[in-house]
C-alpha cells in the first residue's frame, strides 16, 4: 500500500546558530515542505510513500527532489517545469527571543500549477491514503483548485484522505480567497483531520466555550457532526515557556472515544520546525498499524518531541526511537 502526499517542496535557508538573518554571510540549507516532511517521517518508519509535486527545472529543483528521494520517498510523480523554487529563511530564536521566518515563495513553479496538471486517477492507482494540507490551497486560486481536485479524486476512488489544516493567514490574505469555503470542502472529503479547536472554529464559524481537554472534545464533537466522513481528529497543545523550553501534549479524538496525553517538557530545543508534521507522521503510523486513540496520541507525541532535537524540517526516527522515548531511557544506546 502506497501513501501519496501532495504539496510543495521548499528550500529552507537558516542563519547559523542563533544568529539573526544576515548577521553573518552564511546560511545552511535544508529541504522540506509540510507534506514532504510527513512523507519522510513515515518512510523512516517503514511505510511506502510517494510524493506528487512540481519543481523548477534547475539545480534547486533537482536538488530538492534528490533530498526527498534520498530520505526513502518515491519521487517519480514529481514533475519539473519553468519557474522558481519556493524558499524560506529562518532565524532560530533563543531564550525569550522567538524564531523568525521570512517566506519567498510567491509565484513558484508549484503555485502556478492547477487541477489540469495532475492526472489523479493515475496518481492514486493503488494508493492507500492521500495526505495534503491547507498550505497548498492557500497559495492561490490555481493551487486551491489543484488541492480540491486531488481530494475529490481520492474520495471518488475510495482512497482515505488525511488533511492537515495548517492555516496560514498571510498566504490566504495575499489574494481574493475564501479560506472558510475551501477548507470546509477539503475537510468534508477527509477521513482524518489534523487540527485543533481554532481550526474548527474557523470553518464552523463558532467558538468553543470550555477549557483544555473539554474544549478540545467539544470542538471534535462539533467537527464530527458537521463532517460526516471524519473518523479521527488529532491535535497538539503547546505552551511556549521560552524559545527552547516548551510543554506539549497530544490528543486524538474518535467518534466514540478520545485520549489526551499528559504534558511533556521539551527542553534544549534544537529545531522546532516540522514538529507538527512529525506529529502527523506519528499518528498516521499508529493508525495504519491498527492502534487505538491512546496509541496514536502517544506515537504522535513521541515523534513531535523527538523532532525538536533534530536539525532540519522532517522527522527521521524509527520505531526503536519511539520505543526508547516511551521507555524514558536517556543514556547512550549501545
Amino acid at each position: 500500500m502506497t501513501l501519496v502526499f501532495f504539496g510543495e517542496l521548499l528550500i529552507r535557508l537558516t542563519a547559523p546558530g542563533n544568529e539573526l538573518l544576515m548577521q553573518s554571510p552564511s546560511l545552511s540549507l535544508h529541504v522540506g515542505g509540510a507534506e514532504a516532511n510527513v512523507a519522510i517521517g513515515l518512510a523512516h518508519l517503514g511505510h511506502d510513500c510517494a510524493m506528487v509535486s512540481r519543481v523548477p527545472d534547475n539545480a534547486l529543483g533537482r536538488g530538492a527532489v534528490a533530498a526527498v528521494r534520498g530520505a526513502g520517498v518515491d519521487c517519480s510523480a514529481i514533475a519539473s517545469g519553468p519557474g522558481r523554487m519556493g524558499l524560506y529563511f529562518l532565524s532560530v530564536g533563543a531564550g525569550l527571543r522567538s524564531s523568525e521566518i521570512v517566506y519567498d515563495r510567491a509565484g513558484s513553479t508549484f503555485a502556478a500549477t492547477g487541477a489540469e496538471d495532475y492526472d489523479w486517477d493515475a496518481l492514486l492507482q493503488g494508493a492507500g491514503l492521500l495526505h495534503l494540507s491547507g498550505i497548498t490551497p492557500a497559495l492561490g486560486p490555481r493551487s486551491a483548485e489543484a488541492a480540491l481536485a486531488a481530494a475529490r479524486a481520492a474520495k471518488r476512488r475510495g482512497v482515505p484522505v488525511s488533511f492537515d489544516g495548517n492555516y496560514r493567514a498571510m498566504l490566504w490574505e495575499a489574494w481574493d480567497s475564501d479560506p472558510r469555503g475551501v477548507l470546509s470542502e477539503l475537510i468534508g472529503t477527509a477521513d482524518i483531520l489534523f487540527g485543533n479547536h481554532r481550526d474548527l472554529s474557523l470553518v464552523l464559524g463558532r467558538e468553543f466555550s470550555g477549557e483544555g481537554e473539554d474544549r478540545r472534545r467539544e470542538a471534535a464533537e462539533a467537527g464530527f457532526a458537521a463532517f460526516p466522513d471524519l473518523k479521527l481528529i488529532a491535535s497538539t497543545a503547546r505552551h511556549t515557556l521560552t524559545a527552547d523550553h516548551h510543554r506539549i501534549a497530544a490528543r486524538v479524538d474518535l467518534r466514540g472515544d478520545g485520549y489526551q496525553t499528559p504534558d511533556v517538557d521539551v527542553t534544549g530545543i534544537v529545531d522546532r520546525i516540522g514538529a507538527g508534521d512529525a506529529f502527523a507522521a506519528g499518528v498516521l503510523h499508529a493508525h495504519l498499524s491498527g492502534g487505538d486513540a491512546k496509541a496514536m496520541a502517544e506515537s504522535g507525541l513521541a515523534l513531535t518531541a523527538l523532532k525538536h532535537s533534530l536539525p532540519g524540517d522532517a522527522s527521521r526516527f524509527c520505531q526503536a526511537d519511539i520505543d526508547a522515548f516511551h521507555s524514558g531511557g536517556l543514556d547512550v544506546r549501545r
